[in-house]
């Protein structure tokens, strides 16, 4: 939360106070999240087809382990239980903080195919990009009306990606990029929105967007839901440096590498001296991101791999990984080769998904005209 100047505390007392509110409001906000996450995982169970997900990726080149565990693998078991799925390619949002797209058409057929070979399935699935759905990004206009410049410059995605650019002035779609964000999300009507705990805030100025155009243009009718958040227990999986796993540190495992590029890719893992293979997230990171890898793709127990490797050192424990990665993308892999094969049946599914885009966005651009008595006949 941003204090104005013309409220600053004049003591250190009450900046210390100021802060601890701050915090204990950002607390309270967190397990009110975590709260309603868990009584719609229990929904979910019982009748998921009256949710409806928006999410989605930029094509910015292949995906790796991390967005598999991160993210794919929870869209996929959403979509099983017979969630409304709604799946963007975000090509609009590549340029936020670039100067350009760079190869767009290539990296958004490698995303499309990384989507299919991990069970993503387009009759079930809509799989469409920003470029393609003029009506969607239409609604950006209405939205920013309902927004401050102080709140945009607030956001904590906002603030990261400029402190990143090394003072470069930033761009208006960086600055207006929750705005771009809240139109996605609401041109469908989601009412539900799988993010990580650091994504909340630009969740909130979305329910915030919804709420202010129900009250301001609306008369208090109901035209955007409010969206929930979905909240993801997944781990950050570290690349094979130490480091977050990321394409552009080149330290990812892909999901359309060989087996033997996993292999060599694994084999320059950093792990540490000691031979006795124990799971210590705090004093043995790199060991331990191994052993959790190996567990979330279901080779059991981060506890129970350790102990069946012992002494086996970095070799053993490198050598179990390799063995266990490979072994759960065969199949991913498989199907991506025949995709690859396939150019034709990808431009047809993007087509496809582009089409009942537009159909949803031209009606939900309509209803907005006529709320806001902009319809002219």
């Amino acid at each position: 939360m941003r204090v104005t100047s013309a409220a600053l505390p004049t003591d250190a007392t009450a900046t210390d106070d100021a802060e601890l509110s701050t915090t204990e409001t950002m607390d309270r906000s967190l397990l009110s999240a975590i709260a309603k996450s868990g009584e719609i995982e229990a929904a979910l169970a019982t009748d998921a087809s009256r949710f409806r997900v928006l999410t989605g990726d930029r094509p910015t080149g292949r995906l790796h382990l991390g967005h598999y565990l991160g993210t794919l693998a929870n869209r996929v078991r959403l979509q099983d239980l017979g969630v409304q799925t709604m799946l963007l390619v975000a090509d609009y949002q590549v340029i936020t903080d670039r100067d350009d797209a760079g190869p767009i058409a290539e990296r958004t057929r490698e995303l499309l195919t990384d989507y299919l070979a991990a069970g993503i399935d387009p009759m079930r699935t809509t799989i469409f990009a920003h470029s393609a759905v003029p009506a969607l990004n239409q609604l950006m206009l209405p939205f920013l009306s309902l927004v401050t410049d102080s709140e945009l410059r607030r956001n904590p995605t906002v603030k990261a990606e400029n402190e990143a650019t090394g003072g470069r002035p930033m761009s208006g779609l960086l600055l207006t990029y929750p705005v771009h964000q809240a139109a996605d999300i609401l041109f469908c009507k989601a009412n539900l929105v799988p993010v990580g705990k650091d994504q909340l805030p630009h969740l909130e100025l979305t329910r915030v967007v919804a709420r202010r155009f129900n009250e301001r243009y609306a008369g208090g009718r109901t035209v955007f839901p409010s969206p929930d958040a979905l909240l993801s227990d997944a781990v950050n999986v570290l690349g094979v440096d130490g480091q977050k796993m990321s394409k552009s540190r080149g330290n990812t495992i892909e999901l359309a590498m060989t087996e033997d590029e996993t292999a060599k890719q694994l084999k320059r893992a950093v792990t540490d001296s000691d031979r006795n293979i124990t799971f210590d997230p705090v004093g043995r990171p790199e060991v331990a991101n191994l052993l959790t890898i190996a567990s979330l793709l279901g080779a059991g127990s981060p506890e129970d791999l350790a102990a069946r490797i012992g002494d086996g050192g970095g070799g053993g424990l490198k050598k179990l990984v390799t063995e266990v990665i490979n072994e759960h993308l065969r199949p991913i892999r498989a199907r991506r080769r025949e995709l690859e094969a396939d150019p034709g049946y990808l431009a047809g599914v993007l087509a496809e998904g582009n089409a009942r885009a537009n159909e949803i966005a031209d009606a939900t651009l309509a209803e907005v005209r006529e709320t806001m008595g902009m319809t002219y006949r």
